[in-house]
C-alpha cells in the first residue's frame, strides 16, 4: 500500500503543535483489498476504514464533483487510479494539504508549508466555495491559531464573503453550526471565530443573535468599550482565561442578548435585559440544538448575573433565593462555573480586564453556610407541608446575614 499521512496531523507537526489524532490516505487500493488486509469499513458516503491495531482513519484517495447545494451535495469518486496530489487538491486550505510518507518526507504540492511558515490561511482552489462548512472550519482555525500570528488571506477572505451573498452559507445546518462551535469555544481564543465569521459577512446567517449586539451602545461609565457585540467577544475572551469549561465560556458569550432589542429610545440605558434575553437564548439553544447543560447554565447566568455583580447590596432573603434557583444547596452545584461566567461579563470590559472579583468570594462563602444549616428543628415532625420549606428558608436566610455580617466587618 502507499500511505501518507494527510492533514491537520501534518500540519501539526509542522507547528510543533499537538497532534491528537492521525488521519492516513492510501492510494492505488480498493476497498476490497483493504477489507482483504483487515481493515474495517467506517465510511458510508465515501471508503474510509479503521486500521485493524491503531483504530486510525485511512481513507482511499478520492476526488469530489458539486452536485447540489450545500456541504453534502457531491459525488465523491474513489478508484486506484486517482493520485495523491488530486486527493489533497479537494481539501479547504493549504496548510490542511500537505503529506508526509512513511520516511517522514514531506509532500507539500500547493505551497502549504510557505502559508504555514507566513500564518496566513489560503484556499488551495475556487471548489473551497462549494462547501459553506469550510466557512465554520476556517473560523474555528483562527480560533485555534490566532495567538501564533495566523491571518487569512484576503482572497480568501473574498471567496467566502462571495459564499455568504451567493446564499451558499444559507445550506449549513444548525447541528454543523453547534459542533464547529464547540470546537471553537475549547480553543485557546474562542471570540477569533465570531471575528472571523463576522469580517466575511457570516455572523447574521450562524448567530443573528449575536450579531444584533455589534452597534448597540451601553453606557460608557460602566462600558468604556461602548459596544455591546465587543463587550460580548471581550467577556468570552476573559472567560477563556479563567476557565477551560467550554461551557462557562458559551454563557458568558450570550449573557448580554437581551441588549440587542432594548428600543432605540432607551439606549444607552438596558434596564430588564437580563429577562428580556431570555425568549432569544431560547431560540438560539433550540434552533442550534444546544445541549442542556449548556443551556442551563446560560439561562442562569443571563437571568441572575447582575444579582452577582450587587451581591454586597443584596438582602439576605433576596441572596438565600438566589442561591437557592442556581441550585446551590444541592449536591455537585455548578455555581462556580456560574461564578466564573459572571466574572468574565465584570473584566469583559475595556481598562477592567485585571480588576478583582471579590463578589465571587461573598456568593460562595454565603451558599457554603446556607448550605450547611442543621435542619433538624425543622424536620422534627412539628411541621407539615410547605411550612417545612418555609422553616429551612428562614434558617438559610438567618446564616447567609451572619455571613453578610461578617464579610462587611471584615472589610472595614
Amino acid at each position: 500500500m502507499q500511505i501518507y499521512l494527510v492533514g491537520g496531523a501534518v500540519r501539526d507537526t509542522l507547528l510543533n503543535y499537538p497532534v491528537h489524532e492521525k488521519d492516513w490516505v492510501v492510494v492505488g487500493e480498493t476497498p476490497e483489498s483493504m477489507l482483504k488486509a483487515g481493515f474495517r469499513l467506517v465510511g458510508k458516503d465515501f471508503p474510509v476504514f479503521l486500521h485493524p491495531k491503531t483504530n486510525d482513519e485511512y481513507a482511499l484517495a478520492r476526488t469530489e464533483r458539486k452536485s447540489a447545494p450545500g456541504y453534502k451535495g457531491f459525488i465523491v469518486h474513489a478508484s486506484p487510479d486517482i493520485s495523491l496530489e488530486q486527493d489533497l487538491i479537494r481539501r479547504d486550505l493549504t496548510i490542511n494539504a500537505m503529506a508526509m510518507d512513511p520516511e517522514g518526507q514531506l509532500i507539500d504540492p500547493y505551497g502549504g508549508q510557505q502559508d504555514l511558515e507566513n500564518r496566513i490561511f489560503r484556499h488551495i482552489s475556487p471548489a473551497f466555495a462549494e462547501d459553506p462548512v469550510r466557512i465554520l472550519r476556517v473560523a474555528r482555525f483562527a480560533a485555534r491559531y490566532q495567538h501564533l500570528g495566523f491571518r487569512l488571506a484576503a482572497e480568501t477572505l473574498a471567496l467566502m464573503q462571495a459564499m455568504v451573498s451567493d446564499g451558499e452559507i444559507d445550506h449549513l445546518v444548525p447541528e454543523r453550526v453547534w459542533a464547529e462551535l464547540f470546537k471553537a469555544l475549547k480553543e485557546k481564543s474562542p471570540s477569533a471565530f465570531f471575528y472571523t465569521l463576522k469580517d466575511c459577512h457570516a455572523l447574521p446567517k450562524t448567530f443573528p443573535e449575536l450579531d444584533k449586539l455589534f452597534g448597540v451602545p451601553q453606557p460608557p461609565q460602566h462600558h468604556p468599550e461602548i459596544d455591546t457585540g465587543i463587550h460580548s467577544l471581550m467577556c468570552l475572551e476573559q472567560a477563556a482565561l479563567l476557565s477551560s469549561s467550554p461551557e462557562v465560556r458559551f454563557a458568558a458569550l450570550v449573557h448580554d442578548l437581551g441588549k440587542g432589542i432594548t428600543p432605540k429610545e432607551l439606549l444607552p440605558s438596558h434596564h430588564g435585559h437580563e429577562k428580556k434575553g431570555l425568549p432569544l437564548l431560547r431560540k438560539l439553544c433550540n434552533r442550534l440544538r444546544v445541549p442542556n447543560n449548556f443551556r442551563a447554565l446560560a439561562m442562569q447566568v443571563m437571568e441572575y448575573h447582575t444579582h452577582s455583580h450587587k451581591v454586597f447590596e443584596l438582602r439576605p432573603d433576596t441572596l438565600t433565593d438566589v442561591l437557592s434557583t442556581l441550585g446551590a444547596f444541592k449536591d455537585n452545584p455548578k455555581l462556580s462555573w456560574f461564578l466564573l461566567a459572571c466574572e468574565a461579563d465584570a473584566r469583559g470590559r475595556t481598562g477592567f480586564e485585571q480588576r478583582a472579583y471579590p463578589q465571587a468570594q461573598l456568593f460562595s462563602l454565603a451558599a457554603k453556610a446556607a448550605a450547611g444549616v442543621d435542619c433538624s428543628s425543622a424536620l422534627d415532625g412539628s411541621l407539615t407541608g410547605s411550612d417545612i420549606g418555609a422553616a429551612i428558608r428562614r434558617l438559610r436566610i438567618n446564616a447567609v446575614t451572619e455571613v453578610l455580617k461578617a464579610y462587611k466587618l471584615s472589610a472595614v
